[in-house]
């Protein structure tokens, strides 16, 4: 571990951020950042305040939420929070429970009337792939 990561380990420490969301934001190991602070008295609980989903260090780099790496930011732009398309997508895949899901419909089915509810699609006519089938071509049977 370089002095460099042991001074941003006690940092984000400080800030109230806890061994995975530091181990995630160096990416080392969460078990090299437990070791480092127990042994220089970094242990205990976090703040009460909430930290900022985008660490920023005392010298104006940003990083990415995902695999820590440095992020430039662009002046008078919205602060960028990974360092690629690739990170992004998979910090999303991992936090879906952090997803705001503003676009959700809900529909009768057009063949089997039963309710449902669809993410993301206002012209949705069929809860399924098999209603679909049976009422467009006849439930399957053969001509």
């Amino acid at each position: 571990m370089t002095k460099e990561q042991k001074l941003q380990i006690a940092k984000l420490r400080a800030e109230g951020y806890g061994y995975i969301r530091v181990a995630q934001v160096l990416g080392i190991s969460e078990n090299t950042v437990k070791s480092f602070c127990r042994r220089n008295n970094l242990t205990g609980k976090a703040t009460a305040e909430k930290p900022k989903m985008q660490v920023q260090v005392a010298n104006g780099m940003y990083f990415c939420k995902q695999c820590g790496v440095s992020v430039e930011q662009n002046p008078g732009r919205k602060e960028k929070k990974f360092c690629s398309d690739k990170c992004r997508m998979e910090w999303w895949n991992k936090n879906l429970y952090k997803v705001k899901r503003k676009a959700v419909y809900e529909f009768t089915c057009i063949h089997c009337k039963t309710q449902f509810k669809v993410y993301g699609n206002s012209r949705r006519k069929y809860c399924s792939h098999e209603c679909y089938v049976a009422d467009r071509f006849g439930g399957g049977q053969d001509e």
